[in-house]
């Protein structure tokens, strides 16, 4: 058994739910530890949050992820229990093993091979810096994890120069696809108000539902970008909606509609918003909106960080990997803002969230590999 995979398979037997960490934070802690970084426990709210680093000088390079997986579903669906990873034909089962402990226990174990060599790990710590920052509030609201801490440390003067997330980002095989970018995402509550009434008089009210209608065609069929060479073009969609009390003989009065566009670097959340409080206005609805933005969109152009990933897959893999702004958000949208180049290089992400989650043992030990080439192309 490789240490990769023995350390994988001891942080996915950890059942860390999100919020819970449920002790994974002191287990990546300890292994850290013992090859010389200094270990600091944040914990905001009732989040544990974890920052080691090794060395003082700039450039920073960080490893980012997070321990904490979301629910099972039915575990009678699963063809094992999903907090014992099994292995079966070179494939591991298991909540986690994807998404995302195997990339956290590839980092850490990149880092031992790296400085099993007190040569080079002087070497290192003369070049640059390595840290980890480790958050259990990732498939959360994500409020008391990655944001706060990359808070804490621009109040210690801390600046990262080059961060790699671990999220799941290949397609087919691993490092097929490398995520140098992630679109934004805003989201929009809208109550639309109207008179609720008798069925059988509804010219004595007022339908919510009807009065919409209208406004959400113009909605759907609204070109909010073309996109970019980088990013696809925006997109609209309604993720719930509900009017009604039940009964069939009553006109509601209130429409809740929520409602979600994932937006490329083409347009603002700015200008989205006034796009459709305009196309609202317009069908002269009497509304409520409230909006909330989980992450704005970034990019990482080619430079030293997307440059080292892509020569590591080649050299560790024997492909040529292809840039990616697909998919959703990540926590790699708290720390771009900082001024860090980030990607997200991971294992094959077909199984995320999904029951009888696996991964690809073999890739593994690859993707152990490629964190240690890029180490070495960035920091030796």
């Amino acid at each position: 058994m490789t240490a990769t995979l023995d350390l994988a398979k001891q942080l996915i037997s950890i059942p860390s739910v999100t919020p819970e960490d449920l002790g994974c934070q002191k287990v990546i802690s300890d292994r850290l530890s013992n090859i010389g970084f200094k270990i600091e426990n944040l914990r905001f709210g009732d989040v544990d949050n974890l920052w080691a680093r090794i060395g003082t000088q700039a450039p920073l390079f960080v490893f980012a992820g997070h321990t904490d997986v979301v629910p099972t579903g039915p575990k009678d669906q699963w063809s094992s229990d999903p907090f014992t990873p099994t292995i079966s034909s070179d494939v591991m089962t298991g909540r986690g093993t994807a998404d995302m402990k195997s990339s956290i226990a590839a980092m850490v174990c990149a880092c031992e091979q790296l400085l099993s060599d007190d040569k080079v790990a002087t070497a290192i710590e003369a070049s640059g810096s390595i840290a980890f920052l480790i958050t259990s509030d990732e498939e959360g609201p994500a409020i008391d994890g990655t944001v706060k801490v990359i808070e804490h440390l621009k109040k210690n003067n801390v600046n990262i120069d080059w961060c790699l997330v671990g999220e799941p980002s290949s397609t087919d095989t691993v490092g097929d696809v490398i995520k140098n970018g992630r679109r934004g995402s805003i989201t929009g509550d809208l109550t639309v108000h109207g008179v609720q009434g008798h069925i059988a008089y509804p010219h004595l009210a007022k339908n919510p539902i009807h009065l919409f209608s209208g406004a959400l065609t113009d909605l759907c069929d609204e070109v909010w970008d073309e996109g970019n060479e980088h990013f696809p073009p925006t997109s609209f969609q309604v993720s719930n909606i509900n009017g009604g009390t039940g009964a069939s003989n009553v006109i509601p009065g209130d429409l809740k509609v929520q409602f979600n566009l994932r937006f490329s670097t083409a347009i603002t959340d700015q200008q989205i918003q006034q796009r459709i409080e305009a196309i609202l206005d317009k069908h002269k609805l009497k509304y409520t909106l409230d909006w909330s933005i989980s992450g704005q969109p970034f990019l990482t152009a080619d430079g030293k960080l997307v440059d080292a990933a892509k020569q590591s897959i080649k050299s560790v893999c024997g492909i040529d990997t292809e840039l990616s702004t697909a998919g959703g958000t990540s926590d790699g949208r708290f720390i771009a803002p900082s001024g860090a180049q980030v990607v997200e290089l991971g294992p094959v992400n077909e199984s995320i969230h999904k029951i009888d989650e696996n991964i690809n043992i073999i890739e593994l030990e690859k993707l152990t590999g490629i964190y240690l080439d890029i180490l070495k192309r960035l920091l030796i």
